[in-house]
């Protein structure tokens, strides 16, 4: 018995209501159904016993033709209209036929049906009968089996099952075995959960296409699971549109990807690498760039084409899958030459990409036995393609790509298409685009090779060795491309034994900035011949800057820290020489000392900082302030650029805190020095040993303790320390004049000091064998003695250096006699007369010496002689 609600539709005949009628031969009501009272609205009671015309709506001629057809026919069918209970009227279709009972009665037993239903249901049947026969979707019905049902001729022609009679059978039946598996196992899914699958893609059942299958549950009006729906189309043309739409955008972002990987490089080398890189195994199993020895070294172009027999160079590599057989193929292609006709030769005569697909094309298109052939051949190899790379109209190389079998094994199974005329645009765009960069690295390292070299030859070319001070230096260029900065330094011999130490950083990137920089070079350097003091030097050469600017709108700007060194003799018994020094806004210079427990210190030296160079008026306008340290021998001056100290986002006294702490004490995480170079526990500071006799190679190392450092912080790009600024490092080990090159006296202002300057500067000239210069260097001290004791009150010192240097392989050099006083008026060479006594002393001194000057200090004036060894 059933247990659905009697409201509740659970067959067609619920939902068609066919209502009963019993009438007599009368036509009076026997019998009216429960349906019957739903479709009029009219109740049992309210009905038997009346006459069934009552009921229906219409006219009497109607009413008897009805009635004549039923006495002839026995039988009638059609429509009429009842009048409904509530005042309305019904449309109903109706049967009738004549009965007879067991007594020879007649009875008419009629069936009522509401035509508004029943032309729903035609409606639908008519729907489904046009939608299985009209519809170029292959639809199919399936029962609680999983075995057609139903089905329409569309499905027949995408199942390539035309003319077969599918009922009762399953796809097991009509697919493939292992689409068929695929297919029963969604079928039964469906089946079971009731979750619809839509729009799956699985290929064609036979041959080439796609089809997109949905399936979905069917169920009756009661709820129950009678079966599966499917409908299945040929989606063949949208995938294949999908799928170029989806090459194009592939396309599209490797070209993208290109631009960013080779976006900011600027070596060749490493641009080559890129585009191989990018194009495996996104295009290609394996990719190589082969380019003339012109592209990788930043030389010129000689001709558009490049000759028959001209190498190429493998420059970037990349393979799918690595082995020992890639690494052979890679070793083999270091440098390859084209024969004429061959698929390379080709591509670079045609300037048109040359593509073979197969190894017999492959063979025809290269030289017989060519082992990069033969072990192109054994990694799979069958599609190749070999792309010419020009810039501006000149052959710079070729791009070659290859496609393999799968995972690189001969004999596997191809895993992508061979290279059509797709691939062929692709590459071109890709070659032109790689072509571009490549060239543009190429005359960026020759423009940057010209703009070094045009900064070195403004740096100075040959380093003296002054008496006393041992030297160590680096320069590094930074990564900002072309544009070559303005960083110096110079060592000046002075007279005396004494040197000049510069360094400087003129603001900016260029060739302005190095053009800039060899002039202020230059300036410094003659200012530096008249023995100024720092601090006037300085302002001397701000002055100057304004000549030395570009113009109004290119001001010059420089900083600068020029320092004087004067060594003492260890003759004198003193240890300590004397730096003088003034900046122009430059970062502080760093001493290296001796501790007491045998460490060292590394700490800067507060140098007031002055104005910029370019920036104060006229003289004395810079606010230069002097300041005069005494260092020990031994101790290390450092100079140097910000480039050493400086990085972004830090500040800088944390740079310079950096560098002293190198300086002072080694890096624990550091590897120990190399053999031949004397440590005392300190990074930088070297011991007096047998190291520096070989040659100041402690500081040398310092050096390249710091510039390591800055390697390590900066990395490399393109090859090169990336600092972004240049750098300039000069470190100076300060010591004393050795006894046999300077000698000093000190002199009361008694009457025996020019006797004893006399006696004491001959004595030592011959001491040191250079008795040809007696009679004139005595004279010449005489002289200027006698001046310093006739206007002079207090000590006057004497001091002798012999300057020895090498030059072109001859060794020249010169005497050099100082005589100090605490007069700070220097003498100056007068135009004397006959009658006149005085002025004749510093006449003889211009006349005999090679050259003179003097020079102010803290405490009085110098005069100075030098006098040619030679």
């Amino acid at each position: 018995m059933s247990t659905e609600p009697a409201d509740r539709a659970t067959s067609l005949l619920d939902t068609l209501r066919i209502g009963i009628v019993m009438l007599d031969e009368e036509g009076t009501v026997l019998l009216w159904s429960p349906t019957t009272q739903e479709i009029c609205g009219w109740s049992p009671q309210e009905v038997t016993g009346h006459r069934l015309e009552e009921f229906i709506a219409g006219d009497d001629e109607e009413r008897r033709t009805r009635a004549e057809v039923l006495r002839r026919t026995h039988e009638w069918r059609g429509g009429m209209r009842l009048r409904h209970r509530d005042g309305g009227l019904v449309e109903v279709e109706g049967r009738g036929s004549v009965l007879q009972d067991t007594e020879g009665r007649s009875l008419v037993l009629a069936t009522l049906m509401e035509t508004r239903r029943i032309k729903a249901v035609e409606h639908d049947l008519a729907a489904l009968d046009g939608l299985f026969v009209t519809s170029p979707l292959g639809i199919a019905l399936f029962d609680t089996g999983l075995r057609y049902v139903r089905w329409n001729d569309a499905l027949l022609e995408l199942n390539s099952a035309t003319g077969r009679d599918l009922l009762g059978q399953t796809v097991a039946d009509v697919l493939p075995p292992g689409l068929a598996e695929e297919v029963l196992r969604i079928q039964a899914g469906v089946l079971e959960t009731g979750r619809p699958v839509v729009d799956m893609i699985m290929p064609a059942p036979y041959g080439p296409g796609a089809r997109s299958l949905s399936y979905g549950q069917l169920t009756d009006r009661a709820g129950q699971v009678v079966g599966v729906s499917c409908t299945v189309m040929d989606v063949t043309e949208r995938l294949e549109a999908l799928n170029k739409a989806e090459a194009a955008r592939g396309r599209l972002a490797l070209l993208d990807d290109l631009g960013v990987a080779l976006g900011d490089r600027l070596d060749v080398r490493a641009i080559s690498q890129a585009i191989a890189s990018v194009l495996v195994p996104r295009f290609a199993d394996y990719a190589g760039v082969l380019l003339r020895g012109e592209v990788a070294d930043g030389g010129d172009l000689p001709e558009q084409v490049i000759p028959m027999g001209t190498p190429l160079h493998l420059l970037g590599f990349a393979a799918r899958h690595a082995g020992e057989r890639v690494e052979r193929l890679l070793r083999l292609g270091r440098e390859v030459v084209y024969e004429r006709g061959s698929l390379l030769s080709r591509a670079l005569d045609s300037g048109v990409p040359q593509i073979a697909n197969s190894p017999e094309e492959i063979l025809r298109a290269t030289r017989p036995g060519d082992p990069k052939v033969e072990a192109g051949f054994e990694l799979g190899a069958y599609s190749l393609m070999a792309v010419p790379l020009r810039a501006r109209g000149t052959a710079l190389g070729l791009l070659v790509v290859s496609r393999t079998g799968g995972n690189g094994q001969p004999g596997t199974g191809r895993e992508r298409e061979p290279f059509v005329d797709d691939d062929r645009a692709l590459a071109v765009e890709l070659a032109d685009r790689s072509a571009t960069f490549l060239d543009n690295a190429r005359l960026y390292a020759r423009e940057r090779e010209g703009a070094l070299m045009l900064q070195r030859s403004l740096l100075p070319q040959r380093i003296p060795e002054p008496p006393g001070v041992v030297l160590a230096y680096r320069y590094v260029p930074g990564s900002s491309g072309t544009e070559v900065g303005g960083d110096w330094f110079d060592v000046i011999p002075l007279p005396g034994g004494r040197v000049a130490f510069v360094v400087g950083d003129v603001m900016g990137h260029g060739l302005h900035s190095a053009v800039t920089m060899g002039r202020l070079r230059t300036a410094v350097r003659t200012l530096a011949g008249l023995d100024l003091p720092p601090d006037e030097l300085l302002a001397r050469v701000s002055v100057v800057g304004e000549d030395l600017s570009h113009g109004p709108d290119e001001p010059l700007m420089a900083t600068c820290l020029y320092a004087v060194y004067e060594p003492a003799p260890t003759s004198a018994g003193s240890r300590c020489g004397v730096l003088t020094m003034a900046s122009a806004g430059h970062v502080p210079p760093l001493l290296v000392t001796r501790e007491g427990d045998g460490g060292c210190r590394a700490r800067p030296v507060d140098v007031p900082s002055g104005m910029p160079l370019g920036v104060g008026g006229a003289v004395g306008e810079g606010d230069y302030t002097l300041t005069e340290v005494e260092v020990e021998e031994g101790g290390i001056l450092v100079l140097y650029t910000d480039g050493l100290v400086e990085t972004r986002g830090e500040d800088i006294t944390t740079g310079i805190d950096r560098v002293c702490a190198l300086l002072a004490g080694p890096d624990p995480r550091r590897a120990p020095p190399e053999p031949g170079f004397t440590w005392d526990g300190a990074g930088a500071h070297v011991s007096p040993g047998p190291a520096e006799e070989t040659g100041c190679g402690g500081i040398e190392q310092a050096c390249d303790v710091l510039i390591g450092a800055l390697r390590e912080k900066g990395g490399r790009t393109n090859g090169r320390l990336s600092t972004g600024d240049d750098v300039a490092l000069l470190m100076a080990r300060l010591g004393g004049l050795p006894g046999d090159i300077a000698a000093s006296w000190s002199f009361s202002t008694g009457s025996y000091a020019v006797r004893r300057a006399r006696e004491a500067v001959r004595q030592t000239l011959r001491e040191w064998g250079l008795p040809t210069l007696e009679d004139t260097a005595v004279l010449l001290v005489s002289e200027l003695v006698t001046n310093a004791l006739r206007y002079a009150h207090g000590p006057i010192g004497v001091r002798m250096v012999r300057d020895t240097r090498r030059e072109g392989g001859a060794q020249e050099g010169a005497l050099v006699v100082e005589v100090s006083d605490p007069l700070p008026e220097p003498p100056r060479e007068r135009i004397v007369t006959e009658e006149q006594e005085g002025g004749r002393g510093i006449q003889l001194v211009a006349h005999a010496a090679r050259r003179w000057g003097t020079r102010q200090g803290p405490e009085g004036k110098t005069v100075w002689f030098e006098l040619p060894l030679a």
